[in-house]
């Protein structure tokens, strides 16, 4: 059985690192739109960029993919990001969930949405804005 196209982009996104990103030609169309809380990426090629960057900036990232679903030219993941930033949490691993909305034309992703909380990937773990952030929090709750 030949596998699915949000298989083939979970498979590519496991091995996906600094030293290869060339593995994003494979699963990423070249008119690509991606966003995510942080950043909205138009292009193949600033969407490289991006990457780039991105694992400039950590020590470490992975991704378990916790679930996933695909219909028709829509795909569907839910995931834990865990990864280490020498300037967030004093260098430990930062854990957050969030998920992916994808669409597929033909066998690559045009349109890649991911939803996340930025609090709890970036925000808590800055030494200041942290324990404000967890002191709102913990008023919010009362």
């Amino acid at each position: 059985m030949s596998e699915s196209k949000i298989e083939g982009f979970i498979d590519a996104y496991q091995k996906l690192n600094r030293d290869n990103l060339f593995l994003l030609n494979d699963i990423y169309h070249p008119e690509i739109q991606f966003s995510d809380p942080l950043h909205q990426v138009n292009g193949l090629d600033n969407l490289t960029t991006y990457f780039a960057h991105l694992y400039q900036n950590v020590s470490s990232i992975g991704f378990k993919i916790d679930e996933y679903n695909e219909t028709n030219n829509k795909g569907f993941l839910y995931w834990t990001m865990t990864y280490t930033h020498n300037s967030l949490n004093k260098g430990k691993p930062i854990s957050v969930k969030g998920h992916s909305r994808l669409t597929f034309e033909g066998p690559k992703v045009i349109f890649h949405q991911d939803y996340l909380d930025t609090n709890e990937m970036i925000f808590q773990h800055v030494p200041v804005l942290g324990k404000f952030i967890k002191f709102i929090k913990r008023k919010a709750s009362a």
